[in-house]
């Protein structure tokens, strides 16, 4: 049976701008960056009050998928077609204004939503991100 989520995957186009962008301009931490077989590194952040959930900070190609694959999947990562997190918020025009001020490009100002109030963002790898002011008591 299943618990719960540990780590999710955000494929990137480089790991050192990514990690930059995930921890500089969203305020995430980093969890791990560690060597991971020849040339691939193991590059994991996650927010500061949430330890038991990280993201890792992929980028396509061997070992998880042969060489074919990755291309397909960097040309999606180029024309910004991913969809990746939702990041929780306490109030979403608040980090709006606030990532807005770090260089965080939107794509869509806070807007209400049957689930809350969310704004989306384009990481610098061409993903579209959520972030998330949750109805209360949701």
């Amino acid at each position: 049976m299943i618990t719960g989520v540990n780590t999710a995957t955000v494929w990137v186009l480089d790991q050192d701008s990514a990690k930059a962008f995930f921890t500089d301009k969203l305020g995430l931490e980093v969890r791990a960056d560690v060597p991971f077989g020849e040339g691939v590194r193991w590059v994991t952040v996650g927010a500061e009050g949430q330890p038991e959930v990280q993201i890792t900070l992929m980028v396509p190609g061997p070992p998880m998928m042969d060489h074919e694959s990755a291309q397909q999947l960097t040309s999606l990562l180029e024309r910004g077609v991913l969809i990746g997190c939702t990041f929780t918020v306490e109030d979403c025009r608040a980090a709006f204004a606030d990532l807005s001020a770090r260089g965080v490009t939107f794509l869509q100002e806070p807007q209400p939503r049957p689930w809350g109030v969310s704004a989306t963002l384009r990481d610098e790898s061409g993903t579209v991100h959520e972030i998330l002011q949750p109805h209360r008591g949701e």
